[in-house]
């Protein structure tokens, strides 16, 4: 696989007006620098930017006049630092300088925000939870405990949703395999991310005793990262149940992973009403 492109023109115009609208909303004062009469526009100037960032004024004046430079994750990072970037922010800097984003550390968020344990919880009568990178469990509304049960405690602790789809000893059906196949693919991505991980090989030296399946099935290396699909659940007490459900990435916690469940027909939107 060859590298990628180097930025386009209109790529590098891009990145120059992200730097400098970033640039002007940064007080001096906040970094302990008091504003004299010089100072023409608002914001941090250039030289005090690239001094706080620790790089060359040259470059990083070339950088926002949208030289054909490549800047390295390392720089990018310390201006992403220095310009006070959240992680979508950070995310698009990379994109427009095509450079790669770095791996995460190891460390992850491992209890649930409040405000996203609150949309869990008021996704109700739809099914929904919430997963760290681990496949730990950190919210399950109780419309997902009526569907689907409540997963049981991890081998060192918390509730964990791969622990619970690979050696749970109740007869499911093919449906249930299905999703364990799927969240293993998932954890594989995520494990790739966070080798050396003492959380992640501890949960897979577990399984690997516990669960031929999952003996079977690491050794394939199948990967998936988000995932939107279609569930037919029947279920003892509301029937049959026939759902679209979707994983997706909290924009603020990049880390985790949320899952929804919407009715796919009208008798599984009644089903789920009555529950309610």
């Amino acid at each position: 696989m060859g590298l990628a492109p180097p930025p386009s023109a209109a790529r590098r115009a891009e990145l120059a007006d992200f730097l400098r609208q970033r640039r002007a909303q940064l007080a001096p004062e906040r970094f302990g620098i008091e504003r004299d009469g010089r100072r023409r526009a608002p914001g941090l100037r250039r030289e005090e930017l690239a001094q706080l960032a620790g790089v060359g004024l040259s470059w990083y004046t070339w950088l926002e006049q949208g030289r054909d430079i490549k800047p390295s994750a390392q720089v990018l990072d310390a201006l992403a630092r220095v310009l006070d970037l959240d992680a979508g922010e950070r995310a698009h800097l990379f994109h427009l300088a095509r450079v790669e984003l770095p791996l995460p550390d190891a460390a992850y968020e491992h209890d649930a925000p409040a405000e996203l344990r609150a949309l869990v919880d008021a996704l109700v009568p739809h099914p929904a939870y919430l997963l760290s990178p681990r496949t730990d469990v950190l919210a399950w509304n109780r419309a997902a405990a009526a569907m689907l049960g409540a997963p049981p405690a991890g081998p060192d602790g918390p509730p964990n949703l791969l622990w619970w789809l690979f050696t749970s000893t109740e007869r499911r059906g093919a449906q249930w395999d299905d999703t364990a196949r799927a969240t293993l693919a998932r954890f594989r991505a995520e494990h790739a991310r966070r080798i050396g991980d003492p959380a992640f090989a501890r949960l897979i030296d577990a399984l690997e005793r516990e669960s031929e399946r999952f003996r079977a099935l690491w050794p394939e290396h199948e990967v998936m990262t988000g995932h939107l699909g279609t569930k037919v659940i029947d279920h003892p007490e509301l029937g049959t149940l026939r759902l679209y459900h979707l994983q997706s990435i909290p924009a603020e916690h990049p880390d985790l992973r949320l899952t929804q469940f919407a009715p796919a027909d009208e008798p599984t939107r009644a089903a789920l009403r009555r529950f309610a």
